[in-house]
Order: C-alpha cells, then structure tokens, then sequence
C-alpha cells in the first residue's frame, strides 16, 4: 500500500504543456539505492529541496510515482506573491501580530530566494518581477483593505493604497480600490521545475520514476523506504514533498482539499492593463490574473470544497465560462475566450500557512504540505527549513510551520 494518498492532481491542458513535454530525465529505478537523503516528490517542493540539499554537499536520491512535475505542479500558475490568502489582518487575529508578521516576512524573502536561485542556476524559466494588486472582495471591502494595507506599512511591507481613480490611471483596473505591492513575480512552472531538475542531475542527483513507495522505516542511523520492484532506497533522512498527496501518517485536521479551474486566452498583448501587475482578491473563493510573456491573460480562481476528480472535471465547461465572465468585468476590452483551461487540486489550512517540518514521531523523517495560493514560495521556505535541519541547524521561523 502507497504510504501517501493517491489523487487525479489535475486535468485539462495548461498553457504551460501547449509546447509539448520535454523529455524526461528519470530513470527506472535501481535496485537498492543509497544516498544522504531520499526525496519522494518532483514537482516544485521536491525540485528545491534537492537543490537546497545539493547545495550542502549532501548526496541525494529522488522518487516519483509519475515524473518530474506530473501532479500538481503543471496545474499551478505561478504567481510568485509574498502576500498569504490569508490577510495580514486576519492572520494577527488569529495567530498573534508578531507570528503574522513572521509569516508575510518570511514569504517576502522567498519570493527573493527563488529570484536568486533562478540567476544563480541560469534558468530560462520566463521569470519576471511584477507588482500585485490586491482588490476588494467578501473578506476584506474597500474600508476593510485601507486597514490591511496601514497593518503592512505598520510592519515595513511594501505597499500603497490606491482609491478607485488612482487605481485605474495605475493598471487600468476597475474596481473600488486596491492595494499595490511590490516584489512579486511571475514564472513559467513547469520550465521552472525540469530546469531545476536538469541542475540537480548535473550535480549528481539521482532522479528515479515512476517508483511508488510502499514503506518508511527508521533505524538508528538511517531510514529505509520500501518500493514497488525496486527493493529498498536507504538514506540518512528522508523529505515527503508530495504536495496535496500527503505522507498518511501526518496529521491533517483542519486542511482540506479543493478544486479549482483556470484559463489562458489567446495572446492579445494591447488588450492588457498596464504594468502588467499580478491581481487578485481579498475574497473566498478568489479570482486571480496574471499575463504571460506572449500577452495571454491567465485568469483562475472559482474553488470549490471537493477534490472528485469526476465531479471537478464535469464542471470545467461551467467554471471556464464563469472564469470568461468575471475576466470581462475586470478588464473589459479583452478577449476572454479560452485557448487552454484546465482543473487541478489546492489545498487550505485554518490559516492558510503551510506544514513543514519533521513527521510527528519520527526523527529522520520530513514531510512538506504546502498549502493556500503561495505554493511555490511556501516550497522555497520549505526547502530552507528542511535542509538545515538536515545539517544541523536550526531555522528561526521553523516553529510557525511545524506540524
């Protein structure tokens, strides 16, 4: 029996496979593999983590049951934003104002840690620097956002407050107001995580699949994963990052799994709004757009608290026409019919953070469940957290994600 849950992760066809796959880099697994750590997981979280964990020297061995960015991943959209789903405001309610601020910082300096890795690593993954745009919604109106954007200047975060009139001479944007903010991003995942994957083979990573892992024990000195054919992959620790098909044995209470569907248009770069922002919602479920580097608008959002993948997929021709209708309100000069759609898994937490840190009970082991609409830099803080511990060392902010 798998030791993670199995889901049908997405469905469709993203924009970011109009191109076709690129050829896979893993291999059938060997028998019996050795290595200073054992990653179950390739998609994002699995890709930075063995890059953070390379970077110490350590030696690493990398299993998936599909391939390199098969599940979640492909589904993402990548909007790279250090702004949580959840509200400054709101998180300080419920977890304290010096935690919350933690929280935003530290998705602050992921946002930057990916910028760098990406240069570091020569990625040609269409990464660019944008601002976001945060618009009303049920959770936050115009009075309400005023008050979240005092709570970010309170704390250092760099944002501005802009009423209606300012807001369309800013984008181009109509709405009653907005938030703007300064270091976000946007990126192309998929190209984002078989880069990385191509840099980890580089430097001697192992990178197995399709394997599925049916066992975790721990001994003394190491851990023992047991495979389907394989035999067994032994390791000194061992990272589940398997996103929303979690390590069964972690606890769980109060996360759920959802569904939620996007779309890209045609390309129409004159029919976008200025400057090209990332803008989105303070609102549950939100909408999201983001452009793409050929003038696509990609817009998402719709979520519903299911993750059938049945019952998702049935609903995809309906969602796609809400996502075309609530793209004509926003920017009404464009073209909303979809060239691409698609429907994948999204996670939630009670707060909207992630769970990062070792599996409870154990002391070898480490599972990464990302959650909320932050899921590329929550994996970048991940691999942070993970790989020092693994070294050693301790993460200042380990505590605010630990399970």
């Amino acid at each position: 029996m798998a030791t993670t849950e199995r889901r049908d992760l997405h469905s469709g066809t993203p924009i970011w496979t109009a191109d076709g796959e690129p050829p896979s880099i893993f291999r059938k697994a060997a028998a019996n593999l050795r290595a200073d750590v054992a990653i179950v997981g390739a998609g994002i979280s699995g890709a930075l983590m063995a890059d953070a964990i390379l970077q110490t020297g350590r030696s690493v061995v990398v299993l998936d049951r599909r391939g390199p960015g098969m599940g979640s991943s492909r589904a993402s959209t990548a909007l790279l934003e250090f702004e949580l789903d959840t509200p400054l405001t709101h998180l300080t309610a419920k977890i304290g104002r010096n935690r919350a601020a933690r929280a935003y910082w530290r998705s602050v300096a992921a946002v930057g840690y990916l910028k760098d890795r990406i240069a570091d690593l020569r990625l040609h993954c269409g990464f660019r620097d944008r601002v976001s745009i945060y618009l009303p919604g049920n959770l936050l109106d115009a009075r309400a956002l005023r008050l979240e954007c005092d709570s970010r200047a309170a704390i250092g975060l760099r944002s501005a407050f802009l009423n209606r009139r300012r807001l369309l001479e800013y984008a181009g944007l109509h709405a009653p107001a907005g938030i703007v903010s300064g270091g976000a991003a946007e990126v192309d995942p998929l190209r984002l995580v078989n880069g990385l994957w191509c840099r980890a083979r580089e430097r001697g990573a192992q990178l197995h699949a399709p394997v599925e892992v049916i066992g975790i024990e721990e001994g003394r000195n190491g851990v023992a994963l047991g495979t389907t054919h394989h035999g067994t992959v032994r390791a000194r620790h061992a990272v589940f990052a398997t996103g929303y098909e979690a390590l069964k044995r972690v606890p769980s209470r109060g996360h759920k799994i959802v569904s939620t569907w996007a779309l890209a248009t045609r390309p129409q770069p004159r029919k976008l709004w200025r400057r090209r922002a990332l803008v989105w919602e303070a609102a549950e479920p939100y909408h999201y757009l983001r452009t793409t580097l050929d003038g696509r608008i990609i817009i998402g959002g719709g979520d519903e608290p299911f993750s059938d993948e049945e019952t998702r997929d049935a609903l995809t021709p309906k969602k796609v026409q809400a996502l075309q209708q609530h793209l004509k309100r926003l920017v009404p000069g464009a073209d909303p019919r979809a060239d691409f759609a698609w429907a994948g898994c999204f996670g939630t937490s009670p707060t909207g953070l992630p769970s990062i840190g070792r599996v409870p009970g154990m002391k070898r082991s480490f599972a990464v469940m990302g959650y909320g609409g932050n899921g590329f830099t929550f994996s970048a803080v991940a691999a942070q957290i993970v790989s020092r511990e693994i070294a050693g060392l301790s993460d200042p902010d380990a505590d605010l994600f630990a399970f």
